[in-house]
């Protein structure tokens, strides 16, 4: 699971130490948290437990960390109802109280439930779990009446549509950063290092991504190709400037007039870099021959096309 973490945040009409109450006080919990009652110390590094008020059953259990009345309270999270769940990792759960407003009769509170990239069921049992815990909260505190009974199953939402979509805004956020790093004219070792791990990190997400196509993997292998030749590292560069030319063949119509282009364009660096310079002349040649429709596409080609770096390339 890729998406490691919930957050959630609802504003309640009453103090913070109103709310931290209701948070703790097992005759609170018992009304709005899946008819559970909360028992524990309170000592950091001491054990809790959500016990169902029905017949004692315990359902979750975990360890204190922090216990910071009425601001912060932070706990490990074991679902013990479930036989699936239960094998998973412990999570963590953390709620934040802030007032919010001037005379502190609103509080904000914050629910972060993380560590969740290792327990996919837990993941998706609890993100609508605790949307009905704090509706729950609210509505208590609000009405003096506790929230019926709802429906918390997953109906219509895919865990795996969610984390194709969180792989996909990586891929774009990991493509756009590398583009601070090209362009240099030298590099230091830990900018080599992190214009390397942001190009890896960009075709690494392209690939798991929502929606992702044959176009997009070649495109993710031309920046990774480029990383690598701006580095004068020839022989990496050339491996990745052949996975963009066959991913772009492989797309076939899918594949823009000047994704064709810029498979040639690095071929034709990775060579120049390996000191091929007859070869890298043809790729060049293959690259510069592209036709490219759009005006603005092809404005953008070509000043790619004739930015450094070429190694001496003659590109007459």
């Amino acid at each position: 699971m890729a998406a490691t973490a919930h957050l959630y945040e609802i504003f309640i009409r009453a103090s913070r130490e109103t709310v931290w109450n209701a948070l703790i006080d097992p005759a609170f919990t018992v009304r709005y948290f899946h008819h559970t009652r909360l028992e524990s110390s309170f000592r950091p590094g001491e054990h809790y437990r959500y016990v169902l008020d029905s017949d004692d059953e315990d359902v979750v259990e975990g360890l204190i960390e922090t216990f910071d009345p009425p601001h912060r309270l932070a706990m490990t999270w074991r679902v013990l109802y479930d036989a699936e769940m239960a094998d998973e990792p412990p999570s963590r759960v953390e709620w934040t109280l802030t007032a919010a407003n001037h005379d502190a009769s609103v509080t904000r509170v914050s629910l972060r439930h993380g560590q969740l990239a290792l327990s996919p069921t837990t993941w998706a049992n609890v993100r609508l779990g605790w949307v009905a815990v704090l509706d729950g909260l609210k509505t208590l505190l609000e009405t003096g009446e506790p929230l019926p009974d709802v429906d918390t199953s997953a109906g219509e939402i895919d865990p795996v549509e969610i984390e194709g979509n969180w792989h996909r805004a990586q891929a774009i956020a990991a493509n756009n950063s590398v583009w601070e790093l090209l362009g240099r004219s030298s590099y230091t070792r830990d900018e080599t290092d992190d214009l390397l791990h942001r190009a890896y990190a960009a075709a690494y997400h392209w690939r798991r991504a929502a929606g992702s196509t044959m176009v997009n993997q070649a495109r993710a292998s031309w920046l990774v190709s480029r990383a690598h030749v701006v580095l004068g590292h020839g022989e990496v560069a050339l491996h990745h400037a052949e996975q963009c030319s066959a991913f772009t063949t492989q797309a076939a119509q899918d594949a823009a007039d000047f994704d064709h282009g810029y498979a040639y364009e690095a071929r034709a660096r990775a060579l120049a870099c390996l000191g091929r310079l007859e070869e890298a002349h043809e790729a060049y040649r293959r690259a510069a021959s592209v036709r490219v429709a759009d005006e603005q596409d092809r404005s953008i080609f070509e000043a790619d096309l004739h930015g450094e770096p070429w190694f001496g390339l003659d590109r007459a």
